[in-house]
């Protein structure tokens, strides 16, 4: 792609401009496919036994929790990461940053190569744009521009030295959009298997997990029965999910979803999100620990299939001032939650 980028992607670029106000989208895992026993869901008075315990997770945080690139460049990003005791930080593909198409295998290796230096890894790669562009979506030209973004991520991801790539596979209904059509749910399932059936030899030779986020707001893979038959479809250990806490805390609860999908799970988000309140935007999503989430039954469902990859604190929030802080604070509560503090 050109430095050149046209009036409706520039539109598209920030996901805190997109999304505004409205919901947001939300590794050592088995490679054995095919059915997994359903592991009953601790209950509360159990798990609470497991605080002080010490799980052997990794922590990672996203790059929207860092004010990037407005305030901080991305060298300064990955440095108080670093600082702040983080084992991995997960990137986002965009329009117009250094992690765009307007960068290449050249850049984003030197990229990879910064990350070394610092010493922190490259835990995931994600994108909003599977909401401009959805690969379910009626207008042929926005699943063939979602099909190309979704290819040169997958690219992206080997370049920069991480294995997982995050995947929105479709949407029923996008409800923060006016230009997406609703989608009847047997063609969106249809097309979905379809966009990621065709991204999946790319991903295999380059070894890349395309990791399946379970959105709930967006109507598809509402339960985590449909979640595992999605994935379990493709008969491929380079097809998981990227398991969201705080994407389905609405109505449901992320321990039971573990328990189900168990070593499906490639990577996680930690997402707060609080009950406490009727508002239904970005605003529902909280720094971590101060939300409605019962942490520990989510870390004992994980330990209970020896989940031990990347947990990351995604959060769309900088600090206006002092936004290391966030950081710092975000750090200091993955070392409790893991039994490190």
């Amino acid at each position: 792609m050109s430095d050149s980028v046209t009036p409706p992607e520039r539109g598209a670029l920030s996901r805190r401009t997109v999304l505004g106000t409205a919901w947001a989208a939300g590794a050592a895992s088995a490679v054995m496919r095919g059915p997994w026993g359903i592991a009953a869901a601790a209950e509360p008075a159990v798990v609470a036994a497991a605080t002080g315990r010490r799980y052997e997770m990794k922590k990672s945080i996203n790059l929207w929790a860092f004010p990037y690139p407005d305030k901080m460049s991305l060298e300064k990003c990955l440095r108080l990461a670093k600082e702040a005791g983080f084992d991995g930080i997960e990137l986002n593909f965009d329009l117009d940053s250094e992690l765009s198409p307007k960068s290449g295998t050249k850049e984003f290796t030197n990229i990879r190569k910064l990350a070394d230096k610092i010493g922190i890894a490259i835990s995931g790669l994600c994108s909003f744009l599977f909401w401009p562009y959805p690969l379910t979506s009626h207008d042929p030209a926005k699943r063939a521009r979602g099909m190309e973004l979704a290819g040169l991520m997958t690219q992206a991801a080997a370049d920069l030295g991480t294995e997982n790539l995050l995947v929105v596979p479709g949407a029923v209904h996008i409800p923060w959009r006016t230009d997406y059509e609703p989608v009847a749910n047997d063609v969106c399932d249809q097309r979905a298997k379809e966009a990621i059936a065709k991204l999946l030899p790319m991903a295999e030779k380059r070894k890349i997990h395309l990791n399946i986020e379970n959105i709930f707001f967006n109507g598809y893979l509402m339960t985590p029965m449909e979640m595992a038959a999605f994935v379990d479809g493709f008969h491929s250990e380079f097809v998981q999910v990227h398991f969201d806490t705080g994407n389905i805390m609405q109505y449901q609860f992320p321990e039971h979803w573990i328990a189900y999908l168990g070593p499906r799970i490639r990577n996680v988000h930690l997402k707060e999100f609080t009950k406490k309140g009727t508002d239904s935007s970005l605003e529902a999503f909280r720094p971590l620990l101060d939300g409605t989430t019962n942490w520990p039954a989510v870390l004992d469902a994980l330990e209970t299939h020896r989940y031990r990859g990347y947990l990351t604190f995604e959060y769309f929030h900088p600090y206006q001032h002092w936004p290391e802080a966030l950081i710092h604070q975000t750090g200091d509560s993955l070392d409790r939650m893991l039994g490190r503090k």
